[in-house]
């Protein structure tokens, strides 16, 4: 359904660094980049997410959010213990979470610029 989501961002080499690191863990990497400009995905320059330098870079309001496939409860840690060692903010810690199915394992967190990012494993 959807070809690709942009995201603001107030420092692109930091954030750069940041998605890298949590997005690398589950399969994804910098597939296509340009000045203000860097985008994530699988295939070369195919990014299905692309984060843009922006200022002020806002984050979208309450409800919001993006969830990314995890292939396992596994890369789901890897996932959030990356992104908070590059200064991401806990959200919600690694874990199930029952009110959305009996074996949603999913973790939380809140990248430079207060997005609010979610990996996934169902």
């Amino acid at each position: 359904m959807l070809h690709h989501i942009s995201l603001p961002v107030s420092d692109l080499p930091a954030a750069r660094a940041l998605y890298t690191a949590a997005l690398a863990v589950l399969g994804y990497r910098v597939v296509v980049q340009s000045p203000g400009f860097v985008g994530f995905g699988v295939v070369e320059n195919e990014d299905s997410l692309a984060l843009t330098a922006r200022n002020p870079a806002l984050a979208a309001g309450p409800g919001f959010h993006l969830a990314f496939a995890a292939p396992s409860p596994a890369a789901v840690d890897a996932f959030y213990a990356a992104a908070l060692a590059h200064g991401a903010t806990d959200n919600g810690a690694p874990g199930l979470r029952p009110q959305y199915g009996a074996t949603y394992y999913a973790a939380f967190v809140l990248d430079l610029d207060g997005h609010r990012l979610e990996a996934v494993h169902k």
